[in-house]
């Protein structure tokens, strides 16, 4: 199979095609899962002023140990009644701004209070206190561009007191199934007919790589009817189209493609399963067109399309971003493609185990729902054996 693309290779031809989409302004509290497309930068320090860091006593660390009188309290959220004498100490809460004069917070289970006053052991200046801006100054970066912003960035931000980013706009993709046999779930099946599954699969898997879906009706095998959607399709950043890509005689999707302007930058690739992929581009619309089979489907997505999502978006590593386990039982290699083992993940002493599901066909997708990771199996001759270390994918 020399005429077949490497996985790698056309995973970077994908990449090359991607110009980031545009910026637009947008609320943290609606921020999740979206990609910075600038460098967020603080608006003030953090902590904004000295703080404790423990409920206890500031003082100057200079006059311990010894006997100090307590001459004020100190709650969080307010400001320090008075600077911090020379033989003083103030009690002070977790969070409490740290008085001028004081240098330490020695625990409040570290003293001995009687009638207003602290017995205190040795403290070393800096004990227990956290400096103005220890953790970020402002006008400093607290989140870079091309981040993906879960719940860190977002409290980072929060705190930072950012309320407005700039984020990249979510990329618009329409996915088309095809086929004549497909019929919508819950309808009645005929005679060769199926179930359409990998309109909600695809729609599932990209929708949390930030994309925004619409998920056109599947069209039969009928030229007037493909032609419709997939000038529809086009008018997405992405358009996605499952079915039609292979070289039967009702295998439509490629030819009118071309007939609407798409370059087609590559067609099939060294990977099982998912062979067929096609990948084009017209202007600036990426169109990747996937095998039919279920499985095939998901582990085209996985490497092409989610990468592709996260690459329009800016992120810094749009992956695919594979980790490192251990097999639970040997796979045979194929000597001429590489494969995507769908397998159970279990955690050991030794790291993650990876346990291949029965059933790896294509076209079986009720057993792959119980995987929850893609094994990398480089091709080769033999067999990867039980406990050998691995590559592998988490599914989406």
């Amino acid at each position: 199979m020399a005429d077949l693309l490497s996985l790698a290779e056309a995973q970077s031809r994908v990449l090359e095609r991607v110009a980031a989409l545009p910026s637009e302004p947008l609320s943290i509290w609606e921020a999740a899962g979206r990609v910075l497309a600038e460098d967020a930068l603080a608006t003030v320090d953090l902590p904004p002023f000295p703080s404790s860091a423990m409920d206890g006593f500031a003082v100057r660390a200079a006059d311990t140990p010894g006997r100090l009188p307590v001459v004020a309290r100190i709650a969080a959220g307010v400001p320090a009644p008075r600077s911090l004498a020379a033989g003083e100490a103030m009690e002070i809460a977790t969070g409490g701004v740290v008085p001028d004069g004081a240098d330490a917070v020695v625990p409040v289970e570290y003293v001995v209070e009687n009638d207003n006053n602290v017995e205190i052991a040795k403290a070393a200046a800096g004990d227990h206190v956290r400096p103005r801006g220890g953790d970020v100054g402002a006008g400093e970066v607290v989140v870079e561009r091309g981040a993906r912003l879960g719940a860190a960035q977002l409290g980072a931000l929060a705190a930072s007191g950012l309320d407005t980013i700039a984020v990249a706009r979510r990329p618009r993709v329409a996915i088309l199934s095809t086929g004549t046999e497909l019929r919508r779930p819950g309808e009645r099946l005929g005679p060769g007919e199926v179930y359409e599954a990998n309109g909600l699969l695809l729609t599932t898997s990209l929708a949390a790589s930030g994309a925004q879906v619409e998920l056109l009706p599947a069209v039969p095998d009928d030229e007037s009817a493909h032609r419709a959607a997939l000038e529809h399709g086009l008018e997405a950043d992405v358009l996605v189209t499952s079915g039609g890509v292979s070289v039967g005689p009702h295998d439509l999707v490629r030819r009118i493609l071309g007939e609407l302007g798409v370059e087609e930058v590559f067609w099939r690739v060294a990977v099982k399963p998912g062979k067929p992929v096609a990948f084009g581009v017209r202007g600036t619309t990426l169109v990747f067109g996937l095998p039919g089979n279920p499985v095939s489907s998901l582990v085209a997505a996985e490497l092409f399309v989610r990468p592709a999502l996260l690459a329009l978006q800016g992120a810094t590593t749009p992956g695919p971003v594979f980790r490192e386990g251990r097999l639970g039982a040997a796979v045979r290699r194929s000597t001429q493609r590489d494969e995507l083992v769908r397998a159970r993940t279990r955690a050991s002493d030794d790291g993650i185990v990876l346990e291949p599901v029965t059933g790896q066909e294509s076209h079986m997708i009720v057993r792959a729902a119980a995987a929850a990771a893609l094994v990398l199996v480089p091709r080769g001759e033999g067999e990867l054996a039980a406990g050998e270390r691995v590559r592998y994918l988490l599914l989406a």
